[in-house]
């Protein structure tokens, strides 16, 4: 059996309507399953939902539900933070969860909002403009925002904690090794150490071929380990396909590092509940 609580469908920028993410769940053993659409933004947005539909997928899901009564089902968002724009706290109340996640970073001259994640090209724009080519200084204003979010939001789940590592290939940019970076990473956990969050392992980057470890690396999840932080594991999946993707391999990994437990949703409560590379112990 697994979980999974990071999926996107037709609503946004996912493909497949939201009963095929639910017939893939019954195909891969997932007993528990969270609709995560990226949430409306108030500006112009190709991969987010729009809020007029909203409504119709809160109903959806409602009744998919019922007519499912063996599964657990959630309504989630994946919701941006943006500093005076969006933050999570404005649709929890219409949630059983939320995540919590950074795509966006600062405008761009001419008014439009960075995408740290999208193509390489978007993203050398990004750093030139807005950064005069100092990766290091993008990247410390990402996490100084991921930062923010922790602190003033009430999200459930940290969402690809370290994502923008996706622009680093080959280490063009930086190491994961150097002071600064394992600084930054450190500032984000001292935070989290005061928090209920649950950070999820998310492999999206391994079957996209943009990372070739989860977000985030297995070293941050070392750390996550000592100071006894929960953990979930999802796959982002823009894809009913997606759903489990990796989900062994990341298990086997969190095992290894000494973790017994991921966090689920049983009854509409975070448990933590046993696992191994073959799934959740029932």
């Amino acid at each position: 059996m697994w979980a999974n609580y990071h999926t996107h469908s037709k609503y946004c920028d996912g493909k497949g309507e939201l009963n095929d993410y639910i017939q893939s769940a019954k195909k891969h053993g997932v007993t528990s399953l969270g609709f995560s659409s990226h949430a409306p933004v108030p500006f112009d947005c190709s991969w987010s939902m729009d809020k007029d539909s909203f409504a119709a997928y809160l109903q959806e899901i409602e009744t998919l539900r019922c007519s499912n009564p063996a599964m657990e089902i959630y309504k989630g968002l994946e919701i941006d933070f943006i500093p005076g724009v969006v933050a999570p706290y404005e649709f929890k109340q219409d949630l059983d969860f939320t995540i919590g996640s950074i795509h966006f970073v600062d405008e761009l001259p001419d008014g439009r909002r960075w995408e740290i994640d999208n193509s390489h090209a978007v993203f050398t724009e990004g750093l030139e403009k807005i950064f005069k080519n100092n990766f290091k200084d993008a990247v410390v204003r990402y996490f100084e925002l991921t930062r923010e979010m922790i602190f003033g939001s009430t999200i459930d789940i940290l969402g690809h904690l370290d994502k923008i590592k996706i622009q680093n290939k080959d280490g063009k940019f930086f190491s994961e090794d150097d002071p600064w970076y394992r600084d930054e990473i450190m500032s984000i956990l001292n935070l989290l150490d005061d928090t209920n969050l649950i950070v999820e392992v998310n492999t999206r980057g391994i079957y996209q071929k943009k990372s070739v470890t989860t977000y985030p690396s297995p070293w941050i999840l070392e750390e996550l380990f000592k100071r006894k932080l929960s953990v979930t594991i999802s796959s982002d999946a823009h894809h009913p396909d997606d759903l489990v993707s990796h989900f062994p391999e990341a298990a086997k990994m969190l095992n290894k590092i000494g973790y017994k437990t991921i966090s689920v949703m049983r009854e509409g409560m975070w448990k933590k509940v046993p696992f191994t590379e073959d799934g959740i112990v029932q």
